[in-house]
């Protein structure tokens, strides 16, 4: 394995290249606390965290170190923070090497043996390596399925919860996930022994719980101290695709929308930060299970993460169909994928949520707002919704398919606005004009069309926050570091 990754560096450019990108290790700045408002994350010092996931689920089951490492490194490349994992997606799970990851049930006492790699210690290696690439591990303890098949009981997940917490605390780069794609009205019991257990041991890493599709973890645990910051699964169905999929609590016709649940979370009293956590995949089947579908592509992608982060969420997470389950010779498929997970991080959707991290941190982070006011008179529907969000002087308009609309320029401060375009799926930026304090309507100049996806961009022409000869946004990151 070791020569065959070599090579795909190689022919990458990441030795020539991007290995030459400065590594930016974001608890430099401090852990990980919810800001002062109650809508973002930031670091101890003060610094801004926008989280931009990448769903790496099985990576411990089916990678080895070398393909850990070369997959931690692209996603260090292209500005990911976050890498999402299943740290058991059974019980027990197995990794590449063979190792189990129990030997006598959750008696976690000898599970550390001299001379063996355990299962363990390969996740120590993915942990480690992840920090030193300055990337968090959302770390899922155990997928849903095995806890509703009954594979772990009470005591159990206490005596797990206490493996992970005592192990994993003292890592700086560590987010504990709760659940794994199940309800939490589904062994609940379960899922409080876990969460209590670690944030009894581990008060220093956020937590989350992880739902169902088209669920959200504000249903049952907005409450919950140990609940950090609300969690949910947009999921994988187009407009108007149930198959018999069961009650979930959204309207008929808006699967797709997954703004509405960032509004209706933060809504929730006590206002918690929140996230997309598992959106559509590229290249994955609509509504998942049947092959013949139509696939879900970069476009598709960006349209989540633009409204998911406009609505107001303080990140997002991307997802491929074969990256997810690292799909390599020898391995069998889910959800008709046919890439080999290093083919599928060629894919353009991989490399475009950089754009969008980038450009929400060119501003000031911890006043954002939405503001759906902004768009003046009637918004689309669907795919011509165009969606809003401002600080005090700058305001940024995502638009999906090129629509005319009119904005309300008078929604933020200045007597004159310097107005430009960026474009979502390259990040290229380009000015358009200084404009006077009233509503105009824009449309970019390429048509009304679907995945030609642009952010109008107008900022109080007495801000120097973008240069007006600037054809892209430079590393916004590293202006927050201190």
């Amino acid at each position: 394995m070791a020569i065959f990754v070599v090579t795909l560096l190689l022919s990458a450019g990441i030795y020539t290249q991007g290995g030459k990108a400065k590594t930016y290790i974001p608890w430099k700045n401090g852990k990980l606390v919810v800001s002062e408002e109650g809508r973002y994350l930031k670091h101890e010092n003060g610094v801004p965290f926008f989280w931009t996931g990448e769903t790496g689920w099985l990576l411990p089951q089916r990678a080895d170190r070398d393909e850990a490492a070369y997959y931690l490194e692209h996603c260090r490349q292209k500005g990911y923070n976050v890498v999402q994992i299943q740290t058991l997606n059974n019980v027990p799970s197995m990794n590449f090497y063979g190792q189990a990851s129990m030997i006598d049930g959750f008696n976690f006492k000898n599970i550390d043996r001299k001379g063996v790699y355990s299962y363990w210690d390969h996740l120590d290696y993915i942990v480690e390596t992840a920090e030193r690439k300055g990337i968090y591990i959302g770390m899922v303890c155990i997928w849903g399925t095995p806890v509703d098949e009954g594979k772990m009981d009470v005591k159990e997940a206490q005596a797990y919860g206490k493996f992970l917490a005592e192990r994993y605390k003292d890592r700086p780069n560590i987010i504990w996930m709760i659940g794994g794609d199940i309800r939490g009205d589904v062994k609940t019991d379960v899922w409080l022994a876990l969460a209590e257990t670690i944030r009894g041991i581990d008060k220093d890493h956020l937590m989350t719980f992880h739902p169902r599709g088209r669920t959200t973890s504000a249903t049952w645990f907005n409450d919950a101290d140990w609940l950090d910051f609300n969690m949910f699964q947009s999921g994988h169905r187009r407009y108007g695709q149930r198959k018999g999929d069961g009650d979930y609590p959204i309207e008929e016709n808006t699967e797709e929308d997954n703004w509405r649940f960032v509004e209706r979370s933060l809504a929730m009293q006590p206002m918690k930060p929140v996230i997309d956590g598992e959106p559509i995949y590229e290249d994955i089947p609509h509504g998942l299970h049947d092959v013949n579908e139509v696939r879900w592509n970069d476009a598709d992608v960006r349209r989540y993460a633009y409204w998911s982060v406009f609505a107001g969420s303080f990140g997002h997470t991307y997802g491929h169909n074969s990256i997810m389950q690292f799909l390599k010779p020898g391995v069998l498929a889910s959800f008709g994928a046919t890439q080999t997970w290093y083919d599928a991080m060629k894919d353009p959707g991989f490399s475009q949520m950089y754009y969008l991290k980038n450009l929400m941190l060119a501003f000031p982070f911890f006043e954002r707002v939405p503001d759906q006011s902004v768009i003046a008179g009637v918004n689309g529907e669907r795919y011509d919704r165009a969606i809003a969000t401002r600080g005090n002087d700058y305001l940024l308009v995502y638009n999906y398919t090129g629509r005319p609309m009119e904005i309300d320029l008078g929604k933020i401060s200045g007597a004159k606005k310097n107005v430009w375009w960026y474009s979502a799926k390259d990040g290229k930026l380009e000015y358009i004009g200084e404009f006077d304090n009233k509503v105009t309507t824009f449309q970019h100049d390429s048509g009304y069309i679907s995945g030609n996806d642009q952010v109008l961009i107008a900022v109080d022409a007495a801000k120097d926050y973008i240069g007006k000869d600037w054809t892209a946004l430079p590393d916004m990151q590293q202006k927050w570091n201190k």
